[in-house]
């Protein structure tokens, strides 16, 4: 589980549909905002919680080539992008911290020399605490990276056990000591209702990472996701009673702390939200290069989404000749309101009722029915310049969405 993915609710029901009368004449005024997205698909051990695209590097892998293959990858991307500025960078994984800064330094020369990247881009390096030296961080400040991702997970060396990870807890504090002294800005990614986690040492985590004064903390609710070694062995976590009371004592200990909730699993102080992943929940555009990712790129008449593929070898021969791009689709009109409002309804503030029109091309009316269900539940606020989730749909998410999800 790591920062930069927004975690999608399991939701199911059929898509209502845009009347055609709503949907005639579709076009986008203007484009959102652009981020680029790059994978790294290798990591030490695959964590048994983990659904992400990684693999194990049992054999290591060819640094050098698959920076030159990103590029390139990159290069074969600019006609759909052509004039776009990019706004932030994120290097997820996998993990991202096995390659060397001078990896780094090579990648983001070679994105700068290929698009336009703001002077101020946010540009964020996930890195796991086993993968930690000093040099290694200066390295990485010294390329460009202005923001540190680190997967703590625990400081509890019981719990880091119980859930796989490579990393002990004296590396847990070290490497978030390190993310101290060389970063102005950095997340630390916490998890609770962890295998025998109590409420008082879901607490004690958050008092630790809070004496590393993080800008930003990433805390998660476990979850055993389809296709992971947890969902096919699962170990025994805390009941649901336990894990709300964990989530409500982890909101009101970051409250104190000067944190804002800003988003369903994000705590930040201010002016330290993470801006990469709000362009995800504001339904802006992403470009993904790298093993498995994903993107999401607008223009006048359609969004489409792309993905790259997985297995790395298979990525490598596909980009050799010619188009990584394993499938790639336009979004269809009738999902796009459902798509918008899974995303934007996760941010505590919600969204200006202009930026749904800006970002799908609809106007707000082809959702009054849904609007008017989730006001009628108590889950929305809204008035005609702005919609959020109230106290209770930010609790009872899968209820908010599937008010936009499926029939009556």
């Amino acid at each position: 589980m790591t920062e930069r993915k927004p975690i999608y609710l399991q939701v199911v029901g059929a898509a209502r549909p845009v009347s055609a009368t709503a949907a005639a004449g579709w076009q986008l005024a203007a484009l959102p905002p652009l981020a680029l997205y790059i994978h790294f698909p290798w990591c030490v051990r695959k964590c048994p919680y983990c659904d992400f695209n990684s693999h194990e590097a049992r054999g290591g892998f060819d640094e050098a080539g698959y920076i030159a293959a990103l590029l390139t990858d990159l290069e074969h991307s600019l006609p759909l992008i052509w004039g776009r500025p990019i706004h932030t960078i994120f290097m997820g994984g996998g993990t991202p911290s096995l390659f060397s800064p001078e990896a780094m330094d090579s990648l983001l020369a070679g994105i700068r020399a290929r698009v336009k990247l703001l002077p101020d881009a946010e540009i964020t390096l996930e890195a796991n605490p086993g993968t930690v030296e000093a040099d290694k961080f200066r390295g990485y400040r010294a390329a460009g990276i202005n923001r540190l991702s680190i997967g703590i997970q625990s400081f509890n060396a019981e719990h880091l056990q119980a859930i796989g990870r490579i990393h002990g807890a004296d590396e847990a504090r070290r490497a978030a000591a390190l993310a101290g002294e060389v970063f102005d800005t950095f997340n630390l990614d916490l998890m609770f209702a962890l295998p025998g986690q109590t409420l008082a040492q879901a607490l004690q985590d958050v008092e630790t990472a809070l004496s590393f004064a993080p800008s930003h903390l990433s805390c998660y609710h476990l979850t055993l996701e389809p296709n992971t070694y947890f969902h096919r062995y699962p170990p025994s976590l805390p009941d649901d009673d336990t894990a709300a009371d964990m989530h409500d004592a982890i909101e009101a200990r970051l409250a104190q702390a000067g944190f804002e909730h800003y988003e369903t699993s994000a705590y930040a102080r201010s002016g330290h939200r993470a801006r990469h992943n709000v362009n995800y929940w504001q339904f802006g555009d992403y470009l993904g290069i790298g093993a498995g990712a994903h993107g999401k790129l607008s223009f006048p008449d359609r969004i489409i989404r792309q993905q790259r593929y997985k297995q790395p070898a298979a990525y490598l021969k596909a980009l050799a000749e010619g188009n990584a791009v394993q499938s790639e689709a336009a979004i269809a009109e009738q999902e796009l309101p459902f798509e918008f409002m899974l995303n934007a309804l996760r941010l505590a503030e919600g969204f200006a009722t202009p930026l749904f029109a800006e970002r799908t091309g609809l106007p707000l009316a082809v959702l009054e029915p849904q609007l008017a269900e989730a006001a009628r539940l108590g889950l929305i606020q809204r008035d005609a310049q702005h919609i959020a989730p109230s106290e209770a749909g930010r609790r009872y998410q899968n209820q908010l969405f599937h008010c936009f999800l499926q029939d009556d």
